[in-house]
């Protein structure tokens, strides 16, 4: 059974190895609250992971270090073994999917861990992980169903309430629900008056289900960008620690995760993953009650896979209302893209690309179609110019 003694004895372990993070006060993230975030992002390997990793990994015995330890990752948690292990001189073994992100796999290389590609998905990478484990004598460290690793995780909720302990609210990402107990766990057992939250991405809701089907569920597939918190089926401890001291588990959409990213590199120049950016999603979109209350947002990463950043930005700006993107058909004569550029002009919409077609599955054999992509500032100034290009008589598709 968790106890707090073992929370404040996983501070002082992790005191010599992780950083703590400061919060950051983010008053635009959403203006009816008062808002902060805990970057996690900035820790050391970039997440959250190296808290319990570690600290699992200094409570071994001397027999099952010197033997070693096995874990499975697609990247953080990978980080946090690696890291782990060399900090007390044992070998580490890591299972990755063979499609893990280039750069999260070298990242572990160089902390020192030994890589073993799984051909296959995460759960393929867990099997060979625990047959690795069985046929050596490896320790294996999983990444959230151990009373050690929760217990490195929960000294975030230490800090927390360290740092401001007027705080209302507390809103943590969820996949496997290792970091969720741990915070909830320390704080409600310090403070019962403190609302904690989780947050999943829609496309990998398992904790969600579970809580709401009052059983564990393992779900088919998932699929999101959020991959650190893409989890198919929450651990037995887990779900029983989240079902018990969560006060909610809310989901927020592909589009709103690419929105609190785009937020939190303009405002705050901070990079999260998408896990690490969904707590804040919840904020921005009011998934939580966040009205006049003081909130906490963890930003669990920030090891985002650099290869789909642009992407995930235009996400993000579409979802914000930056960038609006409309199709109209026009007659097939001069003087018909000079009228669509005047009415973009006349609201101060900036064209970014214009697309013309002619079409011939039209009823209107002499019609063309122009796809115009464009620079708002935000949603009232798409509907503005959607009712002046209404107003200029444009049939817009």
């Amino acid at each position: 059974m968790l106890n707090l003694d073992e929370f404040y004895k996983a501070r002082y372990v992790l005191g010599r190895v992780v950083r703590r993070t400061d919060l950051i006060y983010a008053h635009r993230i959403n203006p009816e609250g008062e808002i902060y975030l805990k970057p996690e992002n900035l820790q050391v390997t970039g997440s959250f992971k190296v808290r319990g990793a570690y600290y699992k990994i200094s409570q071994l015995s001397d027999e099952e270090k010197e033997k070693g330890v096995v874990a499975c990752s697609a990247g953080n948690h990978a980080q946090g073994v690696a890291l782990g292990a060399s900090g007390h001189g044992i070998k580490s073994l890591i299972c990755l999917p063979e499609g893990a992100p280039i750069s999260k796999v070298e990242s572990t290389r160089r902390l020192g861990a030994e890589i073993c590609l799984v051909p296959g998905v995460y759960d393929d990478a867990y099997r060979k992980a625990l047959e690795l484990r069985d046929q050596y004598g490896y320790t294996f460290i999983h990444p959230f169903n151990d009373e050690h690793v929760i217990a490195g995780q929960g000294t975030i909720g230490l800090e927390l309430l360290e740092q401001l302990p007027e705080v209302d609210t507390v809103i943590v990402p969820v996949g496997g629900g290792g970091l969720a107990s741990g915070i909830a766990f320390a704080i409600k057992t310090l403070n019962p008056k403190i609302k904690v939250y989780g947050v999943q991405a829609t496309g990998a809701p398992s904790m969600l289900l579970s809580i709401e089907h009052h059983r564990i569920e393992c779900l088919s597939s998932v699929a999101t960008i959020a991959d650190g918190i893409a989890v198919k089926e929450p651990g037995e401890m887990t779900y029983d620690l989240c079902r018990q001291y969560l006060d909610g588990i809310v989901s927020v959409s592909e589009d709103e995760i690419c929105a609190a990213i785009l937020a939190l590199i303009e405002q705050h120049k901070l990079i999260a993953e998408g896990a690490g950016a969904v707590s804040v999603a919840a904020a921005m979109f009011n998934k939580v009650p966040v009205k006049g209350r003081k909130t906490i947002c963890v930003v669990s990463g920030g090891n985002i896979d650099v290869t789909i950043l642009s992407r995930v930005i235009n996400r993000g700006l579409s979802k914000s209302g930056r960038i609006y993107t409309f199709c109209v058909e026009l007659d097939d004569k001069p003087g018909q893209l000079l009228l669509v550029s005047q009415v973009v002009a006349s609201v101060s919409a900036n064209i970014i690309s214009v697309y013309h077609e002619r079409n011939d599955d039209t009823s209107n054999v002499t019609a063309c179609w122009l796809k115009v992509q464009v620079e708002t500032r935000n949603e009232e100034h798409v509907e503005e110019l959607k009712l002046a290009l209404l107003n200029a008589g444009l049939k817009l598709i």
